[in-house]
């Protein structure tokens, strides 16, 4: 008898530049679509169609290697229950801090993981793997950083495996070749690292783009997903969402 398939966690993102919720494609800066000038509302909505949790990145922290937008975090977790994972510029203890303080439940760390390995881990002994999210992009299998802006060298299995022996146990991957491209997740790159790594709470991030990617991210086992584009161009719709959450 076959075990019945566990319900995939339902995460959408909103991306902040300058205060606003966008989307980017690949990563790049220069495709910037502003879809609403209050992330806020956005953020209401996904809650009254029954979403729980939200990835919240901080663009413009992203690039500046510092927390810049923790207001909007602020306003989104003071005004709905959502449960936040906050990431984008989080480099030092002192922006851990700020997005703690500004009602972030979990953050994500990406850069810092490859450049300061020595302060990610602190992290993950100090607050628990619990709040603490390995971000782990990748492009042609190499570890992405700075907001996708540059490649480092190493290679996302060994990322994943020298982090999980140092106490990780949630890493949200995206592979930046698909990201805002709606051209369907990397499912085999996702099930290569449930694999490898099965006790890894995966967090599989790009190319979503309707219902069936979901439902085949499902399938494979992978236990999360992220999705921004898909739901603000109109190719999932929030009745969908409420109805798989069902």
């Amino acid at each position: 008898m076959t075990s019945p398939i566990k319900k995939i966690e339902l995460i959408p993102a909103i991306d902040i530049i300058d205060g606003k919720c966008v989307r980017l494609s690949k990563g790049d800066y220069y495709t910037k679509k502003i879809y609403n000038e209050n992330p806020l509302e956005v953020a209401l909505e996904f809650e009254q169609h029954g979403i729980q949790r939200l990835h919240l990145v901080d663009l413009d922290g992203a690039k500046a290697g510092r927390i810049i937008n923790h207001r909007v975090l602020e306003t989104i977790a003071s005004k709905t229950g959502l449960t936040i994972d906050f990431g984008g510029g989080l480099k030092s203890t002192n922006d851990l801090k700020i997005a703690f303080e500004s009602g972030a439940q979990m953050v994500t760390g990406g850069s810092i993981a490859v450049k300061n390995p020595e302060e990610f881990s602190a992290w993950i002994e100090q607050y628990g793997p619990e709040k603490i999210i390995l971000g782990s992009d990748v492009k042609d299998q190499n570890i992405a950083i700075s907001g996708w802006l540059e490649t480092s060298d190493l290679d996302i299995f060994e990322f994943l495996g020298d982090y999980q022996s140092k106490g990780v146990t949630k890493t949200i991957c995206t592979d930046i070749s698909k990201d805002g491209m709606l051209a369907g997740p990397s499912i085999q790159l996702y099930k290569e690292i449930l694999a490898r790594f099965p006790e890894l709470y995966l967090i599989a991030s790009g190319g979503v783009s309707h219902m069936r990617d979901i439902e085949a991210l499902q399938e494979a086992g992978v236990p999360a997903v992220i999705f921004g584009k898909a739901i603000y161009e109109g190719k999932i719709s929030l009745k969908e969402l409420e109805k798989m959450l069902g």
